[in-house]
């Protein structure tokens, strides 16, 4: 059975140049689809920005995704979510809550819980009103030190289980990614991989959406 996969972009763990980047990151969502993008800067060892640096780059780069009809998520703070007029929040097992998280941003905002390679983390982020959950590390990244890894056969057993999308994450490339989209996946996150794209990030969303759509 076939079934629609997206891609899913994570900023950098840092923006240095700002303006440089907003325009990078405006030629990302103009060459190709993209259902969602969270703005998530924080080191591999886990060290958020200041919360004045997520404002400033959820001020420059939010109205790009509006205009590219793309959803805006932050990572880990409903507070900083509603405050920056974002749709939602993608909260980590270390974060606030889901209930918490929607709570504080109510019903219509988008709340995704990360949840490793665990089943029952899923079920209980299903059960307490998550939008999506997110499994992996699938492949080694840089991004973060994941603390578990992840295999297809949790995609395959959630599609096959639940009706609730499921994004995974981990080191994915556009070469890597085929096996994950026949597994089930809803979202493919990216996020080395898009923004460290010897050809740009405008090529990498192009060769994710071919591999995608390949599967």
């Amino acid at each position: 059975m076939t079934h629609d996969c997206r891609l899913y972009l994570i900023t950098p763990p840092a923006i240095g140049d700002l303006q440089r980047f907003r325009d990078d990151f405006a030629r990302a969502l103009g060459a190709g689809d993209v259902a969602c993008v969270q703005l998530r800067l924080k080191s591999p060892e886990g060290v958020s920005a200041g919360d004045d640096e997520t404002l400033r780059a959820a001020e420059t780069l939010l109205p790009i995704a509006r205009e590219h009809d793309v959803a805006f998520l932050i990572n880990d703070r409903p507070d900083l979510a509603l405050k920056s007029g974002a749709d939602g929040v993608h909260v980590g097992q270390s974060d606030a809550s889901c209930k918490k998280a929607r709570a504080a941003l109510g019903e219509d905002a988008t709340v995704g819980v990360t949840c490793h390679n665990s089943k029952h983390l899923a079920l209980e982020a299903g059960e307490a009103g998550a939008d999506y959950v997110a499994f992996g590390a699938f492949f080694p990244t840089q991004t973060k030190e994941a603390p578990t890894k992840a295999e297809p056969q949790l995609l395959e057993w959630w599609s096959y289980a639940t009706t609730l999308p499921c994004v995974a994450i981990g080191g994915i490339t556009p070469e890597n990614c085929g096996p994950l989209v026949r597994a089930g996946a809803d979202f493919i996150a990216a996020a080395g991989a898009v923004w460290l794209h010897e050809d740009g990030p405008a090529a990498a969303v192009k060769a994710f959406n071919k591999a995608i759509a390949e599967g």
